[in-house]
């Protein structure tokens, strides 16, 4: 069946649900469950798919394209639904749900065997002679005590055994930023290095308030012996552990148990960030990176569901960077399954709102990994997405600028921005054919709809870069003036992309966004605003550098015009030439005479021009 008629079939089959809670489940051709689904009114819900994909982002397009067929289950409550929803995509992992992986095994500290033992993290005990301290819950968290535990102690972590490779090579950096003791120099006795090696141990099993105890009693022992470079060595261990320790503290928490959670969105994935906190420190860390790209609300939602349905511990509170759907239906899922209350908190300010803002940004990294770019670049994307409340972060902007004196020499300038950074070569330049006098808003309404003409000419050749490639945002630099002007014409040439303005202040320092209806404050968002400022600095030198180049184009060849005999074509074969017009002063006579398109008279004329006292004592002659 025609794709198009196969979706008004089950558009027709949509409408005919009941108006009931209850769960849909999408099938493709070979009856695999491709995506599950609840909805307070499954008719209202499922018949959304199969209308207007105006709304859908490429992840719901791409779904729909490969349904044959759905069925549903009525339930008695949304609640209900939510609950049989969460635990059908557990048991089905269908491809088009957010589906996160149950990796969370126990992890143990395998000590090698051996007279230089050496200390890694594992997810499994092998009868192979080592030792194997555990079980623990957290891998992240034993990932970073280990690594702790060697730089305090400075333990090595390359793979270099001893003592067959004793000054088989230089030391690494690590031992030159005093982080490892260098064993591979041969200078460190087995026994200072088993020593080092225990409290290291110690300090993994007892804690850095137990380690710090024993050594200082340790250092003062040594002093009194009078063994000032053991001392000296014991106090910089219990150094290297309060620093540890200060460090820590930037990301423990006032709560005793909680989670924190955060999303960034990229042009095709989303990222999610949880922290765990147990003992009012940060046991557990983890990172998911999603396909496709969800209204905030929805996409906190459904990773909600699937993160605890995946998970034993459910804390108390539950923090957030932003609202979610169906707020009280999960607050009362997770309040069963943990036995007790539990709460939701997306924070304004404070230590939580700090909390959140980095986790925040450990989710913004996870995007810039995917695209290559950096964390900065996709968090500044990611807030501006939010910010203009945006389908997805904007990885393609254009932006452009008028360029005029009083009218005169009317110019435009447009710049690119991929993923954050200058695009330069895709920057072009217009130079403004319909409109005379200073119009502005005439001015970019030509370049807007020559830019967009481009477009279509670009589709009918299959060209996709360049013109060919629709931007994720256009930014004006104008107020909501501005965008009034143009907005009618992108809608006129079918063209959906979201157009904004950017506002200046009256020290020309970038203020605010404009839209069609007002103004959105951008000052205090600190990464946004530094991404915008760039933008509109850019396209405003981009477009007046243009706009000086044609005056200066403009007054060089007034200069030759007004040479009897010299017209615009011969001026500009003359600068063709030569150059510079100071070029065509110094020419002598025959160089004149043998330039591409000048006749002997018309050559006479222009060295006559610039050398009169010359041509008079000719005259003269």
């Amino acid at each position: 069946m025609d794709p198009i008629e196969k979706k008004k079939e089950l558009r027709r089959k949509a409408m005919k649900l009941p108006l009931s809670p209850g769960v849909y489940l999408m099938h493709d051709k070979s009856g695999q469950i491709i995506y599950i689904g609840k909805a307070k009114a499954l008719k209202n819900r499922v018949s959304q798919y199969f209308g207007s994909e105006k709304n859908h982002d490429n992840k719901v397009r791409r779904m729909v394209s490969h349904v044959d067929w759905f069925e549903y289950i009525v339930c008695d409550s949304e609640f209900e639904a939510l609950v049989l929803e969460s635990s059908l995509i557990k048991q089905n992992q269908p491809k088009y749900n957010i589906l996160l992986k149950d990796d969370k095994g126990y992890s143990y500290i395998r000590v090698s065997p051996g007279p230089w033992p050496r200390m890694t993290e594992v997810k499994k005990v092998e009868e192979d002679g080592a030792k194997y301290i555990g079980p623990y819950m957290s891998s992240w968290s034993i990932k970073q005590t280990i690594d702790s535990a060697r730089k305090i102690f400075r333990l090595p972590d390359c793979s270099r055994k001893f003592p067959q490779d004793f000054g088989k090579g230089r030391p690494c950096l690590n031992y030159y930023i005093k982080q490892c003791c260098a064993p591979c120099r041969g200078r460190v006795s087995e026994e200072e290095y088993n020593e080092a090696f225990q409290e290291a141990m110690d300090f993994i099993k007892g804690g850095s308030s137990a380690s710090v105890k024993v050594l200082t009693e340790r250092m003062e022992q040594a002093a009194e012996n009078l063994e000032f470079e053991l001392a000296a060595r014991l106090r910089d261990r219990i150094n290297a552990i309060e620093m540890m320790g200060a460090r820590q503290k930037v990301v423990a928490s006032r709560v005793e148990e909680q989670d924190v959670f955060a999303l960034a969105q990229g042009e095709t994935h989303t990222a999610f960030e949880v922290f765990r906190f147990t003992g009012n420190r940060l046991s557990d860390r983890e990172s998911f990176l999603t396909e496709g790209c969800q209204p905030d609300p929805e996409a906190r939602s459904e990773f909600l569901r699937q993160y605890y349905a995946i998970r034993d511990r459910v804390p108390p509170l539950v923090v957030l960077d932003g609202e979610v759907e169906d707020e009280e239906l999960l607050v009362r899922w997770l309040s069963e399954k943990r036995g007790k209350t539990v709460r939701l908190l997306v924070p304004q300010r404070g230590d939580q709102a700090q909390l959140v803002q980095m986790c925040r940004k450990n989710a913004a990294e996870s995007i810039a990994r995917q695209t290559g770019g950096s964390g900065r670049d996709a968090s500044a994307l990611d807030e501006l997405r939010r910010l203009l409340g945006l389908e997805k972060a904007p990885a393609y902007i254009e932006s452009y600028d008028i360029s005029n004196l009083a009218g005169g020499e009317n110019v435009a300038g447009m710049v690119v921005f991929e993923n954050g950074r200058p695009l330069k070569s895709a920057y072009r330049k217009f130079k403004i054919k319909t409109v005379e006098g200073q119009d502005d808003y005439g001015s970019m309404r030509e370049v807007i709809r020559r830019r967009f003409q481009e477009y279509y000419a670009c589709q009918e050749k299959g060209e996709a870069e360049g013109f060919g490639r629709l931007p994720d945002l256009i930014l004006l630099d104008g107020g909501k003036g501005h965008v009034a002007a143009v907005q009618p014409l992108l809608e006129e040439m079918g063209i959906e992309v979201p157009l904004f303005g950017m506002v200046k202040d009256d020290r020309h320092r970038t203020r605010a966004i404009a839209q069609g209806g007002g103004e959105i404050a951008i000052s205090s968002y600190r990464r946004a605003y530094t991404l915008v400022s760039s933008i509109q600095d850019e396209v405003h030198r981009f477009a007046i550098g243009y706009h000086r180049q044609q005056r200066k184009k403009s007054a060089i060849s007034s200069t030759l015009t007004s040479i009897p005999g010299i017209g615009e074509a011969r001026a500009k074969a003359l600068l063709k030439h030569f150059k510079t017009v100071t070029a065509v002063s110094e020419a002598d006579l025959a160089e004149l005479e043998g330039a591409p398109g000048m006749t002997k008279p018309a050559a006479r004329r222009v060295w006559e021009h610039f050398h009169p006292e010359a041509a008079g004592l000719e005259e003269g002659l």
